[in-house]
């Protein structure tokens, strides 16, 4: 194995044109980590925040931006069992996904799941993991529950279009074309709305409101996503596009017995992320295995061309996931 690596490099913060090509050392395994052989890494929302400078890696983590990759494992350090170099992966990534070589918690990976190329492997670790504990798992999503997810062409809004709908709940989503509504109603949604001259507040509330909510807008969608949720309704929020600050009246949180709640993927402890992937092993990789479940594919990029993947990703003219061919 050749002891240097390409990687993408964020020179300073600002916009995608600072992500620059770099050669770096092919980092070592530590206890209980793997080393993988990227062939595709997935690019995703933290990544740009990253890039901008607005959301700083761990202390222990690689400074290289990229939170799901899928290859080949390379390498084992002590301790590790369940797993052997050659098994194609697809793995969450403390960061460093931008990158011929990668490191990640041996636990933290995942089989390639039948029928699924490298490719569409890479799609899943950051979203899946996201979706799963956030609407399954803090969320408490049902069956026949009415569900409300924003931004449902995104990479985030298809998978939790798929989960909610295979495990039997009303799924509604906005998003921000009418291309991009009927790629949501495909994927199993029963009303997607336009958000640009539709109003979901109506129309949840003409529904009996939304058992549960799933949002990466924040701002005013806040007080709007509160006045969709029916009583006792949950709101999970994941991302602030539009900002984490507004004002709003708290009182109807009381009142209508209403739960506000969120979280974020990556300062999650090393055993928290375990315990998701052994989730996803159990109940939707079967899923994934039946042709239930998908990954929906926007576009692929060279490596070195990541600034352009990133440019495409935040003009928002993407339909699912963006990948980066690495090996």
């Amino acid at each position: 194995m050749n002891k240097d690596m390409q990687v993408v490099e964020i020179t300073k913060p600002g916009d995608p044109s600072v992500l620059i090509s770099a050669t770096r050392v092919v980092p070592e395994p530590q206890y209980g980590q793997v080393l993988i052989k990227v062939a595709y890494a997935g690019v995703n929302r933290p990544d740009a925040l990253q890039r901008a400078g607005l959301y700083n890696p761990p202390p222990t983590a690689s400074d290289l931006p990229g939170l799901e990759a899928s290859g080949t494992v390379a390498g084992l350090g002590l301790g590790v069992t369940g797993i052997k170099v050659g098994d194609d992966v697809c793995a969450l990534l403390p960061g460093g996904g931008y990158a011929e070589y990668v490191v990640t918690q041996a636990d933290h990976c995942l089989p390639v799941p039948k029928g699924l190329s490298l490719k569409q492997a890479a799609c899943i670790p950051e979203t899946y993991f996201t979706v799963w504990s956030n609407v399954f798992q803090r969320g408490a999503l049902q069956a026949g529950e009415r569900f409300l997810v924003h931004g449902g062409s995104s990479g985030i809004g298809t998978t939790a279009i798929q989960f909610a709908s295979v495990f039997g709940a009303r799924v509604f989503a906005t998003a921000g074309s009418d291309e991009k509504c009927q790629a949501c109603c495909k994927l199993g949604a029963e009303v997607a709305l336009n958000y640009k001259h539709d109003d979901f507040v109506e129309v949840m509330r003409k529904e009996g409101g939304a058992d549960l909510i799933l949002d990466m807008v924040g701002g005013d969608y806040i007080p709007r996503n509160i006045k969709s949720l029916a009583d006792d309704g949950r709101l999970v929020q994941i991302a602030f596009l539009q900002g984490p600050k507004v004002e709003m009246n708290f009182g109807q949180v009381m009142t209508r017995r209403l739960t506000i709640t969120g979280s974020t993927l990556r300062p999650q402890s090393d055993l928290a992320k375990a315990k998701i992937a052994q989730s996803l092993r159990d109940q939707v990789w079967p899923l994934i295995d039946q042709g239930r479940l998908h990954p929906v594919m926007d576009s692929t990029f060279d490596l070195k061309d990541a600034s352009q993947a990133h440019a495409r990703m935040e003009s928002s003219a993407h339909i699912g996931k963006i990948v980066l061919k690495v090996g």
